[in-house]
């Protein structure tokens, strides 16, 4: 059910829903690496890099489809925080509205233009027949990603984080069974695999709406809030599409890595694929103290407590350094074993690769935390746009990295991509929250003072 975050200790609240977001990120990556697994196993080392090498593009379109359903459930966080029922139910409304033009256009969008995507980024001949077959799927079933995110999302900016939890260990499983039964009982391949997330995927969304109906009766949108309001739509678009444009133009930059990998050869390709599912994988907790802070911040700025959102990123960034360390000593200690999830000990070459890409990242985490932290809080609090200029900073730092130096030093300079693009990035983010908390205390104290005018006007009339 519904959780004010306005209220409590913040470091508890911030600590109380951040776990069930990571355990449910945790059960996203199993659902994202089943794929990867079950293929580099079954079907063979070019079948891991055809998957891994589609995973730039599917942030590129799916990141900008997830930060739009993101800066969607903003309004609704604030909106409920302030107690206004009927708009919240209204911004839902019309959020359901655009988001269906929005999947349906980016649908046509994306299928028509993945071959020559492929083509451009240098994609290995061995593997590009594998990359299309698999992206294809993916992007045909957008709209169903996009109800999920956005219903999910929804249910978030109300407090809950334990609902969609259980969701997605569920579509997780199913995921992983349909994997199973496609690429080993059917021979079905890549493709496959693909079908096996949209089906799985699809039927999480309707789950959502069910929950929705029957567990959130404040949710239960009137037919006249379904009506389309031009300052709803509006404000939707505000924080909806810089998200998205974020994400995106954070993507642009991870297309350009992975060209430059491409170039590589399909072992560099193989390796970063297995890396990447691995970093993701660790990086849970950091998505989880991100989407936590969006709705810690909405929720806060709609009841109009500035005080809290410094005490919570406090507390958030101090939970970022704690994981951050233990996380490298894992990597540290554990890193030469993981890569032998996706590949056979005989694939030295890949093994070795993918512990030096998981080493360099993991040294640099609490940039990372930092990057996710502070980034969502920006957004909640309602600054989205801001959140932009982010994600240039990780574009030119990834973009400078694939031109300059891959080209001299090869792989390694692949493994360093990221820290340097999260170390640009938080060299805007951080001095950017201040500035956002600044903004709002001004304007608070003006309306303030302008409410005291008022009311001084009225006892004179």
């Amino acid at each position: 059910m519904e959780k004010d975050m306005t209220v409590g200790n913040p470091t508890k609240m911030i600590l109380n829903f951040t776990i069930p977001l990571f355990i449910g990120n945790v059960f996203q990556q199993l659902y994202n690496m089943a794929d990867t697994i079950i293929v580099g196993k079954f079907v063979g080392a070019n079948a891991l890099a055809a998957v891994g090498s589609t995973g730039t593009i599917m942030f590129l379109i799916i990141g900008f489809l997830q930060g739009m359903t993101a800066g969607f459930t903003v309004p609704t966080a604030q909106k409920f925080g302030a107690g206004d029922m009927g708009s919240m139910r209204k911004t839902v409304g019309n959020a359901a509205i655009l988001s269906f033009i929005v999947a349906v256009a980016m649908t046509l969008v994306s299928m028509l233009g993945m071959r020559w995507l492929l083509t451009f980024m240098n994609t290995p001949e061995d593997i590009i027949d594998g990359s299309y077959s698999y992206i294809f799927v993916i992007f045909l079933g957008i709209p169903a990603t996009y109800m999920y995110n956005l219903l999910s999302g929804i249910m978030r900016s109300l407090g809950d984080s334990k609902t969609p939890l259980y969701l997605l260990i569920f579509s997780s499983i199913l995921n992983i069974i349909l994997d199973l039964l496609s690429i080993i009982v059917l021979k079905m391949g890549v493709a496959g695999a693909a079908w096996a997330t949209v089906i799985a995927q699809a039927i999480s969304g309707f789950c959502c709406l069910g929950v929705i109906w029957k567990k959130f009766p404040i949710l239960h949108v009137q037919r006249e809030e379904w009506q389309p309001d031009k300052l709803c739509i509006l404000n939707l678009c505000n924080m909806g599409i810089p998200m998205g444009l974020q994400y995106s133009i954070t993507a642009i930059g991870s297309v350009i890595i992975q060209a430059a990998v491409n170039s590589l050869g399909s072992a560099a390709v193989a390796s970063v694929a297995a890396a990447v599912k691995i970093n993701m994988f660790l990086c849970c907790p950091y998505d989880a103290m991100g989407s936590t802070m969006a709705t810690y911040a909405g929720q806060n700025v709609g009841a109009g407590k500035f005080d809290r959102l410094k005490q919570g990123e406090k507390s958030c960034t101090l939970l970022g350094l704690v994981y951050g360390i233990a996380a490298f000593i894992f990597i540290l200690l554990f890193g030469k074993y993981l890569a032998l999830l996706f590949v056979d000990a005989s694939e030295e070459v890949i093994i070795s690769q993918a512990r030096l890409f998981l080493l360099c990242n993991s040294a640099f985490y609490f940039p990372l935390a930092l990057v996710n932290i502070f980034r969502f809080t920006i957004q909640g609090m309602g600054f989205s746009r801001l959140a932009i200029l982010a994600g240039v900073c990780e574009m030119i730092g990834r973009t400078v990295v694939a031109f300059v130096f891959v080209p001299i030093f090869g792989y390694p300079a692949v493994c360093f991509a990221s820290p340097v693009a999260w170390i640009l990035a938080d060299c805007f983010l951080v001095p950017a929250f201040f500035f956002c908390v600044r903004s709002l205390e001004k304007r608070a104290a003006l309306e303030d003072r302008q409410a005291v005018l008022e009311d001084k006007q009225e006892d004179k009339n």
